[in-house]
């Protein structure tokens, strides 16, 4: 049994007991989690109706919240000598797939 569902304007197919990495959510370690926006059940058959997915939620518990590896953003200009050296680190939330209901 898997589920698609989405968060952070990204689409996740979880399974219970998956562990995946979203955006960044309001929340502290340890706490459960409720999405409500299910695009797609697969359990032996496909169910994508609108009406009976609204019924529908994934649960899950938090459990990390930090940032990702470091990405280096290098602008350069030739014959003029800029060039600008930045990092960004996206900060993100680990779940664990409890339950789908």
């Amino acid at each position: 049994m898997f589920a698609v569902f989405e968060t952070g304007g990204k689409q996740y197919k979880v399974s219970v007991g998956d562990k995946i990495k979203i955006e960044k959510i309001d929340g502290k370690v340890g706490d459960n989690v409720t999405f409500d926006k299910v695009l797609a059940i697969f359990d032996n058959n496909l169910i994508s109706d609108t009406n009976s997915l609204a019924q529908k939620s994934i649960s899950a518990v938090i459990i990390d919240q930090n940032r990702d590896k470091k990405i280096i953003v290098y602008k350069y200009k030739r014959k003029s000598g800029y060039h600008k050296k930045n990092g960004h680190r996206q900060p993100y939330t680990e779940i664990e797939i409890k339950s789908i209901n």
